[in-house]
């Protein structure tokens, strides 16, 4: 089976053909997605778009919407999760790239996202970009208050982080701009990974993978994503949809596997 990890259906991007994008992503093969949450006031959005058997989704606040979260309390999110159609927390984190939130707010929110995960025991979806070191203290100190699962969603951070990240049991995922050709730094951490704890996802509409690139993504792209990391670890197609599967229900225990 293939499953799209991290998507963003609810996106205004797809509001003139949701359903034909849909379709497609199940023409091509896509068995499952997550459609993950981006701020709560998008909650009910992402929540309706899991009422299709084969969708399910997250709740949570991404680091840029953090400064409109700053009340967002670990206990909101854990009843937000209560819903059996919610497998994850977040997408939450630190982006000290864009800093569209101050970045002792996206820490504090990013806690609270933490605490949900721990309480749940759901997998808690984090985005990283240009934080290494204040992202790698967070999860270690709070990890030593409780161990949680762990995803690092669309891995781009260097080794040292995906290191320290390992270390904690957490899953990556693979996108498609490990098929971009300037990302060979990309490529060489998803050597590295821990081979039982890789999933692949779109993060659509953004980051269409080649030969797409520079169009809107969608599910249906996921295939060109699983080929590049097939390529990169030296595992036959079939190898690399077989690991993905399996790690990706490892991950997301709350979803049956087939």
């Amino acid at each position: 089976m293939l499953i799209d990890s991290h998507v963003n259906l609810h996106a205004p991007q797809f509001d003139e053909d949701r359903d034909a994008v849909i379709a497609r992503a199940r023409a091509a093969g896509i068995g499952l997605m997550v459609n993950i949450c981006d701020k709560i006031p998008n909650f009910p959005a992402v929540r309706a778009l899991a009422d299709h058997p084969d969708i399910w989704c997250t709740v949570g606040a991404h680091p840029h919407e953090a400064k409109d979260h700053a009340d967002l309390t670990a206990n909101a999110l854990i009843d937000f999760a209560a819903d059996p159609r919610v497998v994850g927390i977040g997408e939450c984190g630190l982006d000290f790239h864009y800093d569209l939130s101050p970045r002792e707010i996206q820490a504090a929110v990013f806690r609270r996202h933490i605490i949900a995960a721990r309480e749940t025991g759901l997998p808690l979806v984090v985005h990283t970009r240009e934080a290494d070191q204040v992202m790698g203290d967070i999860l270690e100190e709070e990890h030593a208050r409780g161990a949680f699962p762990l995803l690092m969603h669309c891995y781009t951070s260097g080794p040292e982080l995906a290191a320290r990240c390992a270390a904690l049991g957490a899953w990556f995922s693979v996108s498609g701009i490990a098929t971009f050709k300037a990302a060979e730094d990309v490529r060489a951490v998803v050597r590295e990974m821990p081979a039982d704890r890789i999933i692949v996802e779109t993060d659509c509409p953004y980051l269409a993978p080649v030969p797409h690139r520079g169009r809107r993504n969608e599910p249906a792209y996921l295939p060109d994503v699983l080929v590049k990391l097939a390529e990169i670890r030296g595992w036959s197609r079939e190898e690399a949809e077989q690991r993905t599967e399996s790690a990706f229900f490892d991950l997301f225990q709350r979803i049956p596997r087939p």
